[in-house]
């Protein structure tokens, strides 16, 4: 019922504006408006802040779903969870409140502030810092590749609080729109995502009140670790979505698309191209899915599980997005259909939120 009604929405009032959206590297303001009005914003927020209180495998089914006709779009549900989850995972309860309740309204979106020039894959090398003054912290430094920067009223902001302590000395704070100090850089002219802004967060001299400190000083870094073990998990909810999306509109052009008197459907090179793309995407599907169900769980193997899933269902939404570009040939490689656009957005998801390299270390360090 869930994917059902999803599916309607993102087909009725979102895919018909995804190429306009590409093309004009313009945020999806209709699908924000759709998805708000449908509560499918951002649906992990749990009830007791007036949220719809869905669990991770429903999350990852909205979010699939929409990258299945917009990627930019599913940038929304994904990246508000990312940015909130810090909060409902180590924030006092007065701060899970006051955050909370407007993003459920749809007041404002969340941001997650990790990446820095120098501190991608390396996150612990990070130099924004913050000096607590009295009962405020002040906040200094630049961010990275923040996806929906300038468009969010909220951002999660790490920082390091005690140098001597590299890691352990990384705290997590919020950090709003509107607090002095707080601009932006130009959008990032991007390969793929183009609908979905991505600016540098700067920060200078931003005083916050030290209620605003998500957790205790020092646990910043290990909530944005536990953070990324569960939100990888939407990452591969995209990639399959963008996938699922490429294949559906290859298999009925191909259907279509006469050549030597009949449908190139007809022909086993595509048959057999169609059959590898939807094996490849069910077998990510069940990894992604029950990676979810881990996260819900709260399983001791999730870390292994969400990199796993994030890392195969990327991977496999870049074959078959370039698949289904040449199962269209030359009309594939045109702006004209949707596919090349696909195949841009796709290879996002083998680098954000941990490099596709990076999640095999994670792997690795944490096999079953």
């Amino acid at each position: 019922m869930l994917r059902d009604a999803i599916r309607s929405l993102a087909e009725a009032k979102i895919a018909p504006f995804a190429a306009a959206v590409d093309e004009e590297a313009r945020f999806p303001q209709e699908a924000l408006d759709a998805l708000t009005a449908a509560d499918l914003h951002a649906v992990h927020v749990p009830e007791e802040y007036g949220g719809t209180g869905a669990d991770a495998l429903a999350t990852v089914i909205v979010i699939e779903e929409v990258a299945r006709v917009c990627a930019s779009s599913s940038l929304i549900p994904a990246v508000n969870k990312l940015g909130s989850l810090p909060v409902i995972l180590s924030g006092s309860e007065d701060l899970k409140k006051k955050y909370m309740t407007p993003l459920a309204k749809g007041d404002g979106m969340f941001s997650y502030c990790l990446s820095e020039p120098d501190a991608g894959s390396d996150a612990a090398g990070m130099k924004t810092k913050a000096v607590r003054d009295g009962d405020f912290w002040v906040l200094n430094g630049v961010k990275r590749w923040i996806t929906n920067a300038g468009v969010s009223e909220y951002y999660t902001v790490m920082a390091v609080t005690d140098p001597t302590k590299r890691s352990k000395g990384i705290s997590a704070f919020v950090v709003e729109k509107s607090d002095e100090g707080v601009s932006f850089g130009a959008p990032e002219k991007k390969l793929g995502i183009k609908g979905s802004p991505t600016r540098e967060v700067y920060l200078d001299n931003v005083r916050i009140p030290a209620d605003r400190m998500i957790g205790e000083e020092g646990t910043g870094f290990a909530t944005a670790m536990k953070t990324l073990d569960h939100t990888r998990i939407t990452i591969a909810a995209q990639a399959l979505g963008i996938a699922q999306g490429a294949l559906d509109y290859a298999k009925g052009y191909a259907q279509e698309r006469k050549q030597f008197g009949k449908p190139i459907a007809d022909f086993q090179g595509i048959q057999f191209m169609l059959a590898d793309m939807a094996m490849k995407i069910e077998a990510a599907r069940q990894l992604t899915y029950a990676a979810a169900a881990k996260s819900e769980r709260g399983d001791s193997d999730l870390t292994f599980a969400g990199a796993a899933a994030k890392c195969f269902a990327s991977d496999v939404a870049m074959e078959v997005t370039t698949d289904a570009v040449q199962i269209l040939g030359g009309y594939g490689y045109t702006r004209d259909y949707p596919v090349e656009r696909m195949m841009r957005d796709a290879k996002i998801t083998q680098i954000y939120e941990g490099t596709n390299q990076v999640q095999r270390i994670v792997m690795a360090r944490n096999l079953p």
